[in-house]
């Protein structure tokens, strides 16, 4: 089971709440001034409708009733008026929240290091990016201004219903101790059930996308069977999570149904004996009654919205909950002038007795000491699973070791800020990506100032300008999903071009053109040597080729270094890598 990411008290989704109020006073007093004066305006028609039938049982004359039902309908077209600017105001306020929580949480999550993602799992991650987004846009689109609105508009109310008479009042606040009651018990076990519901939805993702990913794996290892079960598992936890929450608006909506009818009934039936006892008019029992009709409507919506607001709750708190994690490093930090890197000085990194584990008391590295010459290319080779791609992870920043070091011009390399550690040492994996946009802006996102000769520049150190230029609008063209097509070789070269604009000093290459066709990664590489002289390298690869150009080639087996030279000399000793070559060169 993957480790999910953190997830926000109730304290910290409150302080951002109240922080998003604070940065919108004017278009959320614009808001609810709006809102408060519609609802004003849908108040004096059930006041004069009173008076109207209390002048009838006067016997007033009928141009008195004419003045009367001009100035309901006036007041009535008034309102819709008003709600209809109004609900405009609520909507660009409600967007332009909303794009700020979105603009916030993608810099979150880039702000997270590779292993905290790998650790969660995709699935927990794409929930939260998706799910929990979409919930948390009907929050904050309609939930939240819908439950202030409805809010403004029973303290309005109530306040009509005290002026109309305060002893009319009194009916109205016999469904207080049900209300009161229900939403009580509903807001202690709502909050804790929708949490446990997206968690739930989380462990599905991400195990449906273990499915699809490992699919070959799965099926050359038969393990469909427990492939099954665990998806089973995770729908009945699904399933529970769901059952509770639906529960708890089973009983909880009767109640509130219940709750806000109960006014009506009341004040027709206690407004009545009132009447009768001559303690209120005709036409103030007539206006209360409207006005207890008129509550119906808000605290419907109001509790209606509340159990959205505590599905958005939710979401907000997981959230927030990636900006939790304490591995992760502000999006925006900038990187230090660190007077390395190619032309400007050499930069070492540098790794100690370190050792490493995914799990607790299973170490995959164990006492690991290996340092790479500035400037040289360095190939780790040895079986699967020997723990090759973990010590180049290390060496990249993305895990830090269980214990020993691994540092950069003697500088702890996970201590450094995330744009400083990457502009000393990147990572290229066999996985890259082509995002929507030009292929010019896909090459210039790791340096968004750099000039246009600049990104033909990296295009050209690995052989891809030529290419580039014959798409149908050159490097203008649009690719990622929907746009031109990319094939994997191009894709990569496209990766990268990006890593030569960035300029580190160390690049690690965990396998980086192992999904190519042989004969194109031998071009790849070919075209590579030029932008690599001067860098360090440390190649991670099944291809004894990279072996074979590497300056010095360490053997990894069972998470140590059994071997450490130049292939001519490792091949001389006749140890494991000796027998490997012979294996692999015939």
């Amino acid at each position: 089971m993957s480790a999910a990411l953190p997830v926000a008290d109730a304290g910290q989704v409150r302080r951002y709440a109240r922080t998003l109020v604070r940065r919108h006073p004017r278009g959320l007093a614009a808001a609810l001034g709006l809102h408060a004066l519609a609802a004003a305006a849908g108040l004096v028609a059930p006041r004069l409708l009173g008076d109207l039938v209390e002048g009838i049982s006067r016997g007033v004359g009928t141009v008195t009733v004419d003045r009367i039902a001009l100035a309901i309908a006036g007041f009535i077209v008034a309102q819709s008026v008003l709600v209809r600017f109004a609900h405009l105001a609520s909507a660009r306020l409600g967007e332009r929240v909303l794009a700020e929580l979105r603009e916030e949480f993608v810099e979150r999550v880039l702000a997270l290091p590779l292993a905290t993602v790998e650790r969660a799992g995709t699935g927990d991650l794409l929930t939260r990016t998706s799910r929990d987004v979409a919930a948390l846009s009907r929050t904050v689109r309609f939930a939240v201004p819908e439950t202030l609105i409805s809010a403004v508009t029973v303290l309005l109310i109530l306040g009509a219903l005290l002026l109309t008479g305060p002893l009319l009042v009194l009916p109205a606040l016999l469904a207080v101790p049900v209300l009161v009651a229900g939403t009580r018990w509903y807001l202690r076990r709502a909050p804790a059930g929708y949490l446990r519901e997206n968690a739930a939805y989380s462990d599905i993702t991400d195990g449906i996308n273990e499915v699809v990913e490992g699919s070959r794996t799965t099926e050359a290892l038969r393990q469909q069977a427990r492939r099954r079960a665990r998806t089973d598992a995770d729908i009945r936890r699904s399933y529970a999570a769901e059952k509770y929450t639906l529960y708890l608006r089973t009983v909880f909506w009767p109640v509130a149904e219940f709750g806000y009818v109960v006014p009506v009934v009341a004040t027709l039936l206690i407004g009545g004996w009132f009447y009768l006892k001559g303690w209120v008019s005709l036409g103030q029992v007539t206006a209360a009654t409207l006005y207890a009709q008129q509550l119906v409507d808000p605290v419907d919506r109001l509790l209606a919205w509340l159990d959205e607001l505590q599905v958005g709750g939710a979401s907000l708190a997981r959230l927030l909950g990636v900006a939790a994690d304490p591995t992760a490093e502000p999006a925006d930090a900038p990187a230090a002038s660190t007077g390395r890197g190619p032309g400007r000085g050499d930069g070492r990194v540098a790794a100690h007795d370190v050792r490493y584990a995914y799990r607790t008391g299973h170490d995959v590295l164990h006492g690991v000491t290996l340092v790479p010459r500035p400037g040289e290319k360095l190939a780790m080779v040895g079986p699967s699973g020997a723990g090759k791609s973990t010590l180049g992870r290390l060496l990249a920043g993305v895990h830090p070791p269980r214990s020993g070091s691994v540092t950069v011009d003697g500088r702890p390399l996970t201590g450094l800020p995330l744009a400083e550690l990457r502009s000393h040492v990147a990572l290229v994996s066999q996985e890259h990506h082509v995002f929507i946009g030009s292929l010019a802006e896909n090459v210039a996102m790791v340096r968004p100032d750099a000039e246009p000769a600049q990104v033909r520049a990296a295009l050209v150190a690995v052989d891809a300008l030529g290419w580039a230029e014959a798409l149908p609008d050159g490097l203008d063209t649009l690719v990622g999903a929907g746009g031109h097509p990319l094939s994997p070789a191009q894709a990569q070269q496209l990766a990268l071009a990006r890593l030569v604009l960035a300029d580190p000093h160390t690049l690690v290459l965990d396998e980086a053109t192992s999904l190519i066709d042989p004969r194109a990664a031998r071009a790849l590489e070919r075209s590579l040597a030029a932008v690599l002289a001067g860098r360090t390298v440390i190649a991670i690869a099944h291809r004894l080729f990279s072996a074979h150009d590497a300056d010095r080639v360490a053997v990894v087996e069972d998470g140590r270094i059994t071997e450490l030279g130049s292939h001519d000399e490792l091949v001389a000793a006749g140890g494991s890598y000796a027998a490997l070559w012979r294996s692999w060169h015939g």
